[in-house]
């Protein structure tokens, strides 16, 4: 019972960013530059969807979820890594990791699932137009929003609760920058292996489930998209669906890496960077890939900016 308490008790050690524990500014300013440019961009992305009536659409109320969830993602988990960073130490207290790691999971699966439902909505649009207006009705939307975030808490509080369950009475120290369940499962002291391989079966089911369905929408979009006569709109369905797609293998690329590849093939250093990826990099890339590659937005920023009164020049 004491060894129990003490493990709810005494604070955990965070490695640092990459295994880094000491002070360095050229590395606080990267990851804060990152933070920024990451947080502008998907804020400013949610605000032109929230603003602009043209923006009033199913695809984009999905991808307002994805702007929200790339908000949440760096601020959970990089203000701790500056600050480490700044005073090179990283402690962090059971509640504070225990809450970290429940966020974290919960962003994480809503992501998942929101990506592969945004790849239907691509598939609806791109080969049922006609229908597009009654399977993508906002009640279907909303419904697919709920799913993905129910989904998320429910697979948090399960994953989060019985992790934290297990006594860790051998090293407080965890090798990471985060508090990631993985992580977490290395300092337990108690036997994690059937545990582990739970995981490893949900993994495949939370990951995998949404990847096929990914696999299979843009297979029907390009069977589709190949037999259309206009150039035009060949091209448009092309930009819309690539931007999609770069945004899921950037996010699942990481997230199969650190959830599906057995432990024995990758380091912790490696699981830090691929975590640092799908936490930073990810969030900061999605509303540049989003904008720079879509007409809409270009043209919402342009209404916007000029209901503001910065007209541009002709």
């Amino acid at each position: 019972m004491g060894m129990s308490n003490q493990s709810v008790t005494s604070d955990f050690i965070l490695m640092g960013l990459l295994g880094h524990t000491g002070p360095h500014l050229a590395l606080f300013f990267m990851v804060a530059a990152m933070l920024t440019v990451g947080l502008l961009g998907n804020t400013s992305l949610l605000f032109l969807i929230l603003m602009e009536c043209r923006l009033h659409t199913p695809m984009y109320f999905l991808l307002s979820q994805l702007s929200l969830l790339d908000i949440g993602f760096p601020l959970v988990t990089i203000p701790k890594v500056a600050a480490g960073i700044l005073q090179g130490e990283n402690s962090i207290s059971f509640g504070g990791c225990a809450a970290q790691m429940f966020i974290l999971m919960l962003m994480g699966v809503s992501e998942g699932i929101l990506l592969s439902l945004m790849s239907y909505d691509r598939y609806v649009a791109v080969c049922h137009p006609l229908h597009y207006p009654m399977l993508m009705r906002r009640q279907v939307c909303v419904l697919m929003v709920a799913t993905c975030w129910g989904s998320g808490v429910l697979v948090a509080s399960v994953q989060t609760s019985v992790t934290l369950h297990f006594p860790f009475c051998a090293s407080h120290t965890v090798e990471h920058f985060f508090c990631e369940l993985p992580a977490l499962l290395k300092l337990a002291c108690a036997d994690t292996r059937v545990f582990e391989m739970s995981l490893s079966i949900s993994g495949v089911l939370i990951l995998l489930l949404p990847v096929s369905l990914i696999v299979t929408s843009y297979g029907l979009v390009l069977a589709t998209v190949v037999r259309l006569r206009s150039a035009e709109a060949r091209h448009k369905a092309f930009t819309t669906c690539s931007s999609h797609v770069t945004v899921v293998g950037l996010f699942y690329g990481a997230a199969v890496f650190v959830y599906m590849v057995p432990g024995t093939y990758h380091s912790p250093p490696q699981d830090s960077a691929a975590s640092l990826f799908y936490s930073l990099v990810t969030p900061m890339l999605n509303p540049l890939i989003y904008s720079l590659r879509n007409r809409d937005v270009r043209v919402a920023v342009t209404s916007v900016l000029s209901r503001a009164g910065f007209r541009p020049k002709r």
